[in-house]
C-alpha cells in the first residue's frame, strides 16, 4: 500500500477551511479520505496550573499538542488507526473518550497554524492557504462561538482583540509562504477549489501507477 496522501488546509479563523474541505470531498470518493482538525489536539486545562480560560492564549501554537498529531499521521501512513483526542470547546476538556481514525488514502489536516510547524508541514504533499477577507472571517468568528462553542459576544470580541488578531499577524499570516496554492475568497473561489481536486487526482493516480 502506498503512504497516504496528505494535504494541509490552513488560514485564518472563519477563513473556510471546513467548507472548502467539504467541496473537495464532494468531488472525491469520500471512502477515501480521513478529516483531522487541528483543533482536536487543544492541550486539557488542566495543563495550565489553574489558569482561567481569559488567561490562556489558545490562539498560540504552544496551546496545541501538535507533535502528537505529527506522531498520530506517522502511525496513520503506516496504514494503522489512532485514537484521536476529542476537545470540549466549552469546558476547554479532553474528554475522557477518543475518536477512532482508520487510515485512509488521503488524510486532509485543517487547522490555522498547521504550516507553522516544520515536522507537521514537511509530511504534507499539498499545502494549501484560503486567504480570506478580515472583516468576513471575523464575522463568521463571531457566529461559530455565539452559537456553536456558548461564547457571549464580550468574551468573543475580548479574545479576538486580545489573542486571535495579534496571533493571526505574528503565526498565521506569515506561514502562507509555505503554501503550495493559495486560494483568495477562499470557499467563493469554485475554480481554484476545482484545480486543487484535479491535482489531488492526478497525484493519487501517479501514485497508483507507481
Amino acid at each position: 500500500m502506498n503512504q497516504s496522501l496528505i494535504i494541509g488546509i490552513a488560514g485564518g479563523t472563519g477563513s473556510g477551511k471546513t467548507t472548502v474541505t467539504s467541496k473537495i470531498l464532494e468531488s472525491l470518493d469520500k471512502d477515501r479520505i480521513v478529516v483531522i482538525q487541528h483543533d482536536s489536539y487543544y492541550r486539557d486545562i488542566s495543563t495550565y496550573r489553574g489558569l482561567t480560560p481569559d488567561k490562556i492564549n489558545f490562539d498560540h501554537p504552544s496551546s496545541l499538542e501538535t507533535d502528537l498529531l505529527v506522531r498520530h499521521l506517522e502511525v496513520l501512513r503506516r496504514g494503522n488507526a489512532i485514537e484521536q483526542p476529542i476537545y470540549n470547546f466549552t469546558t476547554h476538556q479532553r474528554l475522557a473518550e477518543t475518536r477512532r481514525v482508520e487510515s485512509k488514502e488521503i488524510i486532509i489536516i485543517e487547522g490555522i497554524l498547521i504550516f507553522v510547524d516544520k515536522p507537521l508541514r514537511d509530511m504534507m504533499d499539498i499545502k494549501i492557504f484560503l486567504d480570506t477577507d478580515a472583516d468576513e472571517r471575523l464575522i463568521r468568528r463571531i457566529r461559530r462561538d455565539l452559537f456553536e462553542r456558548g461564547r457571549s459576544v464580550e468574551s468573543v470580541m475580548n479574545q479576538y482583540a486580545g489573542t486571535v488578531k495579534p496571533m493571526h499577524l505574528e503565526f498565521v499570516e506569515p506561514s502562507k509562504h509555505w503554501a503550495d496554492i493559495i486560494i483568495p475568497r477562499g470557499a467563493e473561489n469554485s475554480v481554484a477549489i476545482d484545480m486543487v481536486v484535479t491535482k489531488i487526482k492526478a497525484m493519487l493516480q501517479q501514485r497508483g501507477e507507481e
